[in-house]
């Protein structure tokens, strides 16, 4: 992807998408997307976590260890395999934005939390503007 870029200069909505799969590898793993000092076959972010991403035993190792198991294993299942179809070697087999979007609904859903009184949401949430 980064050397079609190079080559054309040319962003779609595929490269987009590619991008905000590599923002959720960064979440998940705790990684950045070059690290040339990781060993051999760990320094290219998506190279090494893709293989991981689609086995519910592997996706595990991806996790960045700072998280210290405080996360939901069905929620890192979801966002793992939302992240591999992003990350798609071949733009074609990238989902639309739109669908990234859709994919994340259920998500964002179970986990919205409730305001808490006295927050600065749910005060502004709760006044009218000055006249």
């Amino acid at each position: 992807m980064l050397y079609r870029y190079a080559l054309t200069g040319h962003l779609t909505t595929k490269s987009d998408v590619y991008s905000y799969g590599i923002v959720l590898l960064e979440l998940l793993s705790g990684r950045v997307p070059v690290d040339t000092k990781r060993p051999p076959g760990e320094g290219v972010l998506v190279s090494w976590a893709l293989p991981r991403l689609t086995d519910r035993e592997k996706v595990l190792e991806i996790m960045d260890p700072a998280l210290e198991g405080q996360y939901s294993m069905k929620d890192v299942i979801q966002i793992a395999a939302i992240a591999a179809m992003r990350v798609q070697p071949e733009a074609d087999y990238r989902p639309l934005m739109a669908d990234v979007v859709q994919s994340l609904v259920p998500l964002v859903k179970n986990h919205r939390p409730t305001p808490r009184v006295g927050s600065s949401s749910s005060f502004s949430a709760t006044q009218s503007p000055k006249a």
